[in-house]
């Protein structure tokens, strides 16, 4: 199994991220924001394949590429459709999905299910092509604690943050990966064989056995001794909202060993009553919060066109004196220079 990423757009644009989970079995596709201009990339194909948009918040520049999406997507049944958001998620989209002539789809059964992340609970929605999308249908609220979405081989862990508005950070685990250990099989003088298979599997029930080198042995027993869970690949998406001291130890915590964060970096630190004056972060905010939680890497994003190219290298240099293991997007490189 394996978590990838991509960051879309560039250096001083709009920008989104692209997340593709692998299980061997399945492949799963999860886009966090849609500015103007991050599909360009992405071949048609591939944007049909999106299984779930997951939105921070609807300012302009994380949705203004919502348009381009759904193109591409408004008549999909090989999957469903789902979207994720902070409250008036389903309202703001409404208008989008309706800001469209409906004529030519007359019996047409596909329906779109939007989602409202709000503390502690989910308010779903679902909306129709046939309709023209003209009817907001109620689903429903359910309660949520930790992940609210559960996909194939992975979570999904929304964070409401402060944008001045609620901004959603997102963090998207792989399922902990269960392995043999070969140090306990040789212990236990078991020769490895397609048995294996089934102790890899599904807890056992008490009494259920397989047969090692020629004798019974209990499944649970031998899940029990042989078996050990690690944890999965991980990656954080982190953009506009105020890192103050609270934000800073909820995160912290939430983030603590994750693979990779992306995150923004509006700002230079010397900018800073400026950042939190429109309730983003710097640069430095964002390396000092991947340094407290232990991640593996920080990646950053979401510059702002007020620097010149110059100023984002010291951007960079400035969050590397903190937390070494800090990049911008390879593909920025030769924009940056970094």
């Amino acid at each position: 199994m394996s978590v990838t990423f991509q960051v879309l757009g560039d250096a001083g644009r709009d920008n989104a991220l692209l997340v593709t989970v692998e299980t061997g079995q399945a492949v799963s596709r999860l886009l966090f924001d849609c500015g103007e201009g991050c599909l360009n990339p992405l071949p048609f194909a591939e944007v049909r394949q999106i299984d779930h948009l997951c939105f921070s918040h609807l300012h302009m520049d994380h949705v203004a590429g919502f348009d381009s999406f759904f193109r591409c997507t408004y008549d999909r049944t090989d999957k469903p459709n789902h979207i994720w958001g902070p409250p008036q998620t389903a309202e703001i989209l409404q208008h989008r999905f309706e800001g469209f002539l409906w004529n030519l789809v007359g019996g047409h059964q596909v329906s779109w299910h939007v989602r409202d992340l709000y503390a502690g609970h989910i308010a779903s929605w679902r909306f129709e092509l046939a309709e023209a999308f003209a009817h907001r249908h109620a689903e429903g609220e359910k309660p949520w604690t930790g992940s609210a979405l559960d996909g194939p081989g992975y979570t999904v862990e929304p964070l409401l943050m402060d944008h001045g508005t609620p901004s959603v950070a997102y963090v998207v685990r792989e399922t902990p990966r269960v392995n043999v250990d070969p140090a306990r099989l040789a212990s236990l003088g078991l020769a490895p064989g397609p048995w294996l298979q089934r102790v890899r599997g599904p807890r056992a029930d008490e009494g259920e056995e397989v047969v090692v080198g020629g004798v019974s042995r209990s499944v649970r027993e031998l899940q029990e001794s042989l078996l050990v869970e690690t944890p999965g690949d991980s990656v954080a998406y982190l953009t506009d909202f105020l890192l103050n001291e609270a934000a800073a130890d909820k995160l912290a915590e939430a983030l603590r060993g994750v693979g990779a964060v992306v995150c923004e970096s509006q700002y230079r630190h010397a900018d800073v009553e400026l950042a939190v004056r429109n309730r983003h972060m710097t640069a430095t905010q964002a390396a000092s919060l991947a340094k407290r939680a232990g991640v593996g890497r920080l990646v950053l994003f979401h510059l702002s066109d007020r620097y010149r190219t110059e100023e984002w290298r010291a951007m960079l240099s400035e969050a590397r004196e903190i937390f070494p293991a800090t990049d911008f997007p390879e593909h920025w490189a030769d924009a940056v220079g970094a």
